[in-house]
């Protein structure tokens, strides 16, 4: 094997000899680094799935312990939440400032420790407290995780790589429903929170290894420890070189004016990539999948079905949505972000649209086969439409020069939403009853169906400069496109 070795041998994670030209296995090296890479930074997403998820099966004897009420509950729950739009924010002047790599190692550590003071709670407020905590942790690897994959990864393989990121949180939030069935009752609330500290170390100790974003070091003027990076993840020096270029000529494209990132997110040119992206981000939450994941059991239980079957409805929950994200990963660089969403979610919107006329048509007294039904085919249309391009639309659409501001506003307003979708769900139950409160969320898929048609372009296929390139040259949105 020849090897060949480069300036700023001390960058983290990448060795000082890395493999040249003409090697035969140069290929399938670099294809197991980048993978290797995106499968250790998605550990954040199975701890943001477990984390949020885990409340789903607690919250029922966390109420017995406490004494605690409706209202309470929603608070605890979405105290998480509030944390994470904190998070989001927090996190991308800090990414942008140390970067990608070690935003991620601070991550993983407030991971380890939110869900520990989680554990010992000794009350309401501290739980709350502590979730708050965590909650920054969850929102922060919403930000970065996402960003730093799409930034490692060509361009080829990078949605089925950034959605590595939305598999992890899958397991996490099917791994959260198994708890919940299997240990309710047998161990205390607290063990089923604390046992997710063991993956946050996990992380902390992987991303040691790993390398920073090539992309970052491009942005701080760091030329040598980018080609060192670029050189170890792609299979020739030649891919490396000529991607170091184009990633080189945008930057150079875009002077220093001495604004933050935060300021320059109002430039005209931006604007399109900043709408496109936020409409994805909200309406992966407003069209309702987080409230299900969060109050499936309650839902089933306030509407007189057994507590036992509600929990078990919770795991088919989890693993329709970690079944169907697997399969959205696998074909989103084929059939392409845009198209996915459009074609699965107006079967969403028909989903809970039955779901929420089911329980006028059988007076409040619906089929359990039927509720259960519907709700898996809700979570079968969004799972594997919306919810696999969220984060990846976020880590993919925003120039270099603002992408750590414009990430974080979109985990900010993606968190947003969700908190206004868990912390009034249960309050609008009680208003309109649970038929009016899907069918509202059937018209909120209807709704995003429309703004995605309308400002939300395709990506595939295309690298992070070309999508960049698209917004100076004035053909980003979908017409624009399709004309140029």
């Amino acid at each position: 094997m020849t090897t060949t070795t480069t300036e700023d041998h001390d960058v983290p994670g990448v060795p000082a000899t890395i493999p040249g030209d003409g090697d035969q296995d140069a290929a399938r090296t670099t294809r197991r680094h980048v993978t290797r890479v995106a499968f250790v930074a998605a550990l954040g997403g199975l701890l943001y799935g477990y984390d949020t998820g885990v409340i789903s099966g607690t919250l029922i004897e966390i109420g017995k312990e406490f004494s605690i009420g409706s209202a309470v509950k929603e608070f605890i729950t979405a105290s998480i939440l509030v944390g994470a739009i904190l998070g989001a924010f927090l996190t991308g002047p800090v990414s942008a400032r140390i970067g990608r790599r070690r935003t991620i190692l601070l991550i993983a550590a407030v991971f380890t420790l939110g869900v520990l003071f989680a554990a010992v709670s000794p009350s309401p407020v501290f739980l709350v407290l502590s979730r708050l905590f965590l909650g920054l942790a969850v929102g922060g690897s919403t930000q970065t995780i996402p960003t730093y994959i799409a930034e490692i990864a060509p361009g080829p393989r990078r949605g089925s790589l950034v959605t590595v990121f939305n598999c992890a949180i899958g397991v996490g939030i099917l791994s959260a429903a198994l708890v919940g069935v299997a240990l309710n009752g047998v161990v205390s609330w607290r063990l089923m929170i604390g046992v997710a500290a063991a993956p946050a170390i996990v992380l902390l100790l992987g991303m040691l290894r790993l390398p920073e974003s090539p992309r970052w070091f491009v942005s701080k003027d760091r030329i040598g420890p980018a080609r060192q990076v670029l050189r170890w993840l792609r299979p020739s020096h030649g891919d490396a070189e000529d991607e170091l270029g184009e990633i080189r000529r945008l930057d150079d494209a875009e002077p220093d004016s001495g604004a933050g990132q935060w300021a320059q997110l109002r430039k005209p040119w931006v604007r399109p990539a900043l709408v496109a992206g936020l409409i994805v981000a909200a309406f992966t939450q407003l069209t309702g999948l987080e409230m299900m994941i969060y109050y499936t059991p309650t839902i089933l239980t306030d509407a007189g079905f057994p507590h036992v079957y509600s929990l078990w409805a919770n795991v088919g929950v989890g693993v329709v949505y970690l079944v169907m994200t697997f399969v959205g990963s696998r074909i989103v660089d084929r059939v392409g972000r845009r198209r996915l969403t459009l074609v699965m979610l107006p079967g969403a919107a028909l989903s809970i649209g039955l779901f929420g006329a089911l329980f006028f048509l059988q007076d409040g007294n619906p089929s359990p086969v039927l509720t259960i039904v519907l709700i898996l085919s809700f979570m079968f249309f969004q799972a594997g439409g919306i919810q696999v391009v969220g984060w990846l639309v976020g880590s993919e659409m925003y120039p270099l020069r603002i992408r750590a501001a414009a990430t974080s506003l979109h985990a900010m307003v993606l968190w947003g939403a969700d908190l206004l979708v868990t912390s009034t769900a249960l309050t609008m139950t009680g208003w309109i009853g649970l038929g009016g409160t899907m069918l509202v969320y059937a018209a909120l898929n209807v709704l995003g169906w429309v703004l995605v048609f309308l400002r939300v372009p395709e990506t595939k296929g295309r690298s992070l400069e070309q999508i960049e390139q698209s917004l100076r040259d004035g053909t980003f949105l979908p017409r624009a496109g399709q004309r140029s």
